[in-house]
């Protein structure tokens, strides 16, 4: 609120509706991405491969379509396809050969970083369709509200992931997963696939970079470089959002929350002239800030009770 607050002040155009639905605009693709990384962080993992992913959907797409409305809706379903399969390939990487997942991303990172660059020689070529712009960049039109405003549709987009992020956590998918990111030992002695989880945490990642680059494409157009850094900026909102990084600690709903906080402080940087480039250092610094603040908070922990450490180990 305080961040509202100080953007309100900045530029008053924020404080009616259009300014605010615009922040959430620009905000949506990176909610989205939180929300597919949360549940890999939550789970005990990392992915590393959400930014370059998102990238090499964006050239993908234009290439194949071109300007082609007809070529729109196989394209997008292309695009989720290819998501999930890319979080496939790095859950069974991760889970069956036992690579961490921080090295198996950071492989898959660089693996779409280099065969964007070998495709478009650094210079994508091709354009999206109008039809599938509009779901970065256009809306539903006025509504018949008190007042007519026109919603984008990144919003019913995001309402739309996170209550499905929210089923799928308060389901048994959820507690097994978070029962995985806690202690992943004592979940397989008590019957949770450990494997089977972890790997559904990074199609729906895989699935959220689909999904973000839908809405990125659509909003910022085609470059080599649209979903550079969004890797980090993923992590930093569920930071944000108060998710512990080794796991098994979180709420979906508030790493999305922080995923709009950190668009938010971006914005007000933005607003008071100071440079861009900050932007990663806000990042690192809360990250590094997150990480100890949890190792502060270990010595307090309470001491599991003999019945508990017998059974978790």
């Amino acid at each position: 609120m305080a961040l509202l607050a100080a953007i309100a002040i900045a530029n008053p155009f924020f404080l009616e509706p259009a300014g605010f639905l615009a922040l959430l605009k620009r905000a949506a693709p990176l909610v989205v991405l939180a929300a597919g990384q949360y549940f890999v962080i939550v789970s005990g993992e990392f992915d590393l491969s959400v930014g370059s992913l998102v990238t090499a959907e964006v050239v993908i797409a234009a290439r194949l379509i071109d300007g082609d409305e007809s070529a729109t809706w196989p394209v997008l379903a292309l695009l989720v396809a290819a998501g999930l399969l890319v979080g496939l390939v790095n859950g069974v990487l991760t889970t069956k050969l036992r690579v961490p997942s921080f090295i198996v991303t950071l492989g898959m990172l660089l693996v779409l970083s280099g065969a964007v660059f070998l495709w478009t020689g650094g210079a994508p070529r091709g354009a999206l369709s109008e039809g599938f712009r509009a779901f970065g960049r256009g809306g539903l039109g006025p509504v018949p509200w008190p007042v007519p405003w026109s919603v984008p549709w990144s919003v019913p987009i995001l309402l739309a992931v996170g209550a499905a992020a929210i089923w799928l956590m308060r389901a048994g998918f959820g507690r097994t997963l978070i029962a995985t990111g806690d202690n992943e030992r004592a979940a397989a002695l008590s019957g949770v696939r450990v494997g089977r989880v972890k790997v559904c945490a990074f199609m729906l990642s895989g699935l959220s970079a689909a999904v973000a680059a839908i809405l990125l494409g659509g909003f910022a157009g085609v470059s080599a470089q649209v979903g550079q850094g969004l890797e980090f900026s993923a992590i930093t909102a569920v930071v944000l959002g108060g998710v512990a990084l080794g796991g098994g600690r979180g709420s979906v709903l508030a790493a999305m929350a922080g995923a709009v906080t950190l668009e938010a402080l971006f914005t007000l940087l933005n607003l008071y002239g100071i440079s861009g480039a900050l932007e990663f250092t806000v990042q690192g610094v809360i990250i590094i800030a997150a990480v100890a603040a949890g190792a502060i908070r270990l010595p307090w922990k309470p001491t599991p009770r003999r019945g508990d450490a017998h059974a978790a180990s």
